[in-house]
Order: structure tokens, then sequence, then C-alpha cells
């Protein structure tokens, strides 16, 4: 464990006052606060070492350039990959697009399918049915249990010779449900088919090692890492990589243009067309460093304790109902009270410096599925302590006294 309040110090947003009271930043699943040392690393960068990268014969530009390069080897060290299978992209969204828009076009045809969970992101899954809907492949979905866990019966019903392809969210950001993306890969390979995982919030909970997973394609986001917005990571197998086509045309990508042809480079700059968010992969080198110092499991321990601290207390609410209710579920706490409308809640506990996250979380048709059409939802980060947790509960006793004054005065 580490001492969570020296740590919250490490984070200048969060020292602010919000509406008068204390920043209670509970919305980290959709994007995590920047602690100090990334937003110096990227001004540091950005004041001594800005130019473009691999096209200067000059001091700033190799400085640059090694900046560069030197994030995807921490990306790399960080996932347990080699620097070759790492592609810098500006999301995961965008990491999941590429693969759906070059392997997926390339590879899956009328009769083959494509297996994602009920839980999925529309990251990792409007893609998906664009793919279908231009090859004639299908789409499959295999179902999660009534509290949200990982249904295993409906996985292998579903998974068949015909499925080429199985997408999967390490961890729900709607259910926190952390799915078994190891033993899923497994059962995808023995079917042939390849699997992706959409790592963008199990990778800030847990370590995460490619080679141990075997998965063949993995994306995380660097904003949800305590990085910056505007970077993101696609892993792949480079026996993958090397045989799928660009994704855009451009500068930086090419062997060899004439008039007349192309040849494009090896991965990943093949991938990665024109000038990229230097700065930025910079940014999420440094804060992948940062969060090793402080150590994965580390980490994990620590929301651990806070999902312990936090659940006793807000099950004593009268009203309050937990969506997502698997076992070792991970700090996101999606959740109805007393009926009151998810926008309303969210309204009252900003007045009380209290941010949590409204809607259906880009995540419509799970949110369905549980029976809802929008939920709020508070998240925990490496940041969050036991008194957010309290101001949090306190808060949310302050919407039912609201409206039950409501109607009582109706």
């Amino acid at each position: 464990m580490y001492d969570v309040y020296e740590i919250k110090k490490d984070f200048p947003e969060l020292m602010l006052n919000v509406n008068g009271k204390t920043n209670v930043f509970l919305d980290t699943a959709a994007s995590a606060q920047k602690p100090k040392a990334v937003l110096d690393k990227m001004m540091q960068f950005y004041c001594t070492h800005y130019s473009n990268v691999h096209r200067g014969s000059y001091y700033l530009s190799e400085q640059a350039t090694m900046d560069f390069e030197q994030a995807r080897t921490q990306v790399a060290a960080f996932i347990n990959a080699k620097e070759k299978e790492i592609v810098f992209t500006r999301s995961a969204t965008e990491s999941i697009n590429l693969v759906a828009a070059t392997w997926g076009m390339q590879n899956l045809h009328e009769n083959d399918e494509i297996l994602l969970s009920q839980a999925e992101h529309h990251a990792n899954l409007v893609p998906w049915q664009v793919v279908c809907n231009k090859t004639g492949c299908k789409l499959k979905f295999f179902k999660v249990n009534d509290d949200g866990s990982y249904n295993s019966e409906s996985f292998y019903r579903e998974l068949t010779s015909k499925t080429k392809l199985v997408g999967i969210t390490g961890m729900s950001n709607v259910l926190g449900t952390v799915f078994p993306i190891k033993e899923i890969t497994a059962a995808a390979h023995q079917v042939g088919a390849l699997c992706l995982v959409d790592a963008c919030q199990s990778i800030v909970h847990q370590p995460t090692d490619v080679k141990d997973i075997n998965c063949d394609f993995l994306a995380f986001s660097g904003h949800k890492v305590y990085g910056p917005t505007g970077i993101g990571v696609l892993y792949g197998k480079y026996e993958h990589l090397e045989k799928m086509p660009p994704y855009q045309m451009g500068g930086d990508m090419v062997k060899k243009v004439t008039y007349e042809h192309t040849d494009f480079a090896e991965p990943p700059a093949r991938f990665e067309a024109g000038t990229p968010a230097i700065a930025q992969a910079v940014g999420l080198g440094e804060a992948l460093c940062y969060m090793q110092k402080l150590g994965m499991k580390n980490i994990a321990a620590h929301e651990k304790m806070l999902m312990n601290y936090a659940l006793p207390k807000l099950y004593d609410i009268k009203g309050f109902k937990m969506i997502g209710t698997a076992p070792d579920k991970g700090g996101v706490i999606s959740f109805d009270l007393a009926n009151i409308h998810p926008q309303d809640i969210a309204f009252i506990l900003d007045k009380e410096g209290v941010a949590i996250r409204t809607g259906h979380h880009c995540a419509q048709p799970i949110v369905n599925r549980m029976g809802y059409t929008s939920l709020a939802r508070a998240s925990f980060g490496l940041y969050t302590t036991p008194e957010d947790i309290d101001a949090f509960i306190k808060a949310l006793n302050k919407v039912k006294d609201f409206f039950k004054k409501m109607e009582m005065n109706k």
C-alpha cells in the first residue's frame, strides 16, 4: 500500500475547490487526472526538445525523436511487448478502428463470425457492425449474467469454428466486471480465431502482460492511465501487423513514393501517418512510469480497499441499488438511487463538489440490457481517498433529503 494523501498532492486539479467545496473527483473511469510529473515532462519537452520527429538532421529533431521512441519503449515494457508491436494512435477508439478497417476488412468474409460480449463499449462494437455490413460476416454476442458477471456457458456456446475474431473488454466501464481475458484468448485460439482486448479500464487497475494473455491485439488510451488526451496505443502481434495494409496515408509511413507507386514502411511506422502526437506520447510514457513507481499491485490493493470501504456505506442508503455486482469487480459503481434521474443526482452532487458521470457511458446496449436507459456512475482512481467516499455518501443523502422534501410539498 502507499500513502494516498501524499499521492493526491501530485495532482494539481484535485487541490482545487469546486463550488466552494473540496474537489471530490469520482469520474476517473471516463478520464483520469494528471500528476504533476506528467505535466512537467510535457512542458519540459515543449520548452527544450520540441521539433518534428524522424525527419530532421539537427539536434532538436534528434532529441524529439529520442523522446518519442523512448515513450514507445516505455509502453512496450509496461505491457511486456516488443517495441515494433506498439503503434501510437490518437485513442483506443482509433486503435480498434484501425484493426477493424485493416485486418477486419482484409480477413473477414461472408459466413465468418465476430463474437463480442454484451458489455462492450461502443468503440469495440460499432466498428465491427460496420465491418459486418461491408463484408457480410455476422456479429454475435455472448451474455453477461443478471449481476453483470461473465457468463462462461454463453461464451462457449456462441464460440464456434465460424468465429474469426473475439473482441472483449478487460473490464466493463459500466459494470466493473473483470473478464478472464487470458481464458477467453486461449478459447478463441482453439477455434482458430484471433482475440482483441479493449484494455482501457483494466490496464489501470491491474498488471497487463500481453505475452501472458497471448492476445493478438490490445488497445488502450493515454488519458485513462493518468496521461494526456490525444494519444492511444495499439498492441498487435507483429505477425498480424506486417500483413495489415495501412490505415491512413501520408508522410513517414512510406519507404518510397513515385508518381506511379508507393512502397509502405514496415510496422509500426506504416500505421503512423503524418506528424504524430509527440508531446502526448512523451506524457504517456511518463504516466506509465508514474504508475510503475507506485506499483500496479499497490494500486489494485488500494482500489480494492476503497470498494470494501464504500459498499457497506452505500448499501446503508435506502433506495441505493448498484448495477453490476460481479465478484472482484473493479472500482466502478453504476447505480440507481430511488429512481431519481441520474442527471438530477449529478446536479446536486456537483453543488457539493462531487463529480460523477451520468448517461449510457458509451455502452448503451449493456445499460439497456441491465434494464435502464441512463445510469449514474462513480469511479475510483489511485488518488481516491476514503474521505472522498464519505463526501460522496453525504452528498447522496442530500439528494435523498431534497427529493423527500419535494414529495412532502406536493
